[in-house]
């Protein structure tokens, strides 16, 4: 079987990095394109050689047609903001797109919708199998307890991380709330400071922590009257996301349009 042939967005950032090392080894796709911004000092650089893993003979450039020429999928990490100012060239161009950019406002997720009713695309917070995994197994545990246990989330990442409370933290939050009929945005309790009064039944707190080099940290906690549940997820390496990331690539391949998620790759 060909493997996939990506186009790396966001090429000589630190996912970008790690995915371009690992295509380098992956038995089922490969790099065929890498995209950085205008203003990058990578530009026309070796994408491989960026990454630290040896010449590729993929150069890096800053148009898009060119960097999707002759790709089956782009993967994209780069960040919401980036990532939505790509996405009508996405759009236009037609390739399928895997995008693990996190922080998009309902707007944007609204604007990603209407993008893939004309094309395949696939959006995760997380593209981790045990995240993905987690999220099932936290959707199993709401729909048990129901509103008879106070739910509380926290959430720890590394000092460099621009967004707060992180994508996987809300796609928890929303899972736990949709299980027991609640809605994050307005149950959400994202602040808690000063004289606050005693914690209503429907909130679900969203707590965050940034230090050092976390790779990224979840525990939702269930807490009951005499009795605690807390289900964690410790992301060790990034490679945990880039090899989900290519994996969801190689999946991706030759869908119809349509909105997709990693419940779809793995089968949940």
């Amino acid at each position: 079987m060909d493997k996939v042939k990506v186009c790396m967005v966001g090429a000589a950032g630190k996912m970008g990095r790690r995915i371009i090392c690992l295509l380098a080894e992956s038995d089922k796709a490969e790099l065929k394109g890498a995209l950085e911004h205008s203003a990058s000092s990578f530009l026309s650089m070796d994408a491989g050689e960026v990454a630290g893993c040896g010449k590729n003979g993929v150069s890096i450039t800053s148009d898009l047609g060119t960097a999707v020429k002759g790709c089956d999928v782009i993967i994209d990490f780069t960040g919401c903001e980036p990532t939505m100012h790509a996405l009508p060239g996405y759009v236009r161009f037609g390739v399928p797109a895997v995008i693990g950019s996190t922080g998009f406002t309902p707007e944007q997720t609204e604007k990603l919708k209407e993008a893939s009713e004309k094309m395949p695309l696939l959006v995760s917070p997380n593209m981790s199998l045990g995240v993905n995994l987690t999220f099932k197994v936290l959707e199993m545990v709401a729909k048990a307890i129901g509103n008879t246990y106070d739910i509380e989330i926290v959430e720890a990442h590394h000092r460099l991380k621009k967004d707060a409370p992180s994508g996987t933290a809300m796609k928890m939050g929303e899972v736990v709330a949709n299980a027991t009929g609640r809605n994050i945005d307005k149950d959400g309790a994202f602040c808690r400071k000063g004289i606050i009064g005693e914690r209503t039944d429907r909130e679900i707190g969203m707590q965050t922590l940034r230090a050092g080099d976390i790779v990224g940290e979840h525990t939702v906690m269930f807490c009951g009257q005499g009795e605690r549940i807390e289900i964690t997820h410790r992301a060790h390496t990034r490679d945990t996301f880039a090899q989900g990331a290519i994996s969801a690539a190689a999946w991706l391949k030759g869908k119809d349009k349509g909105l997709y998620n990693m419940y779809d790759v793995l089968g949940l």
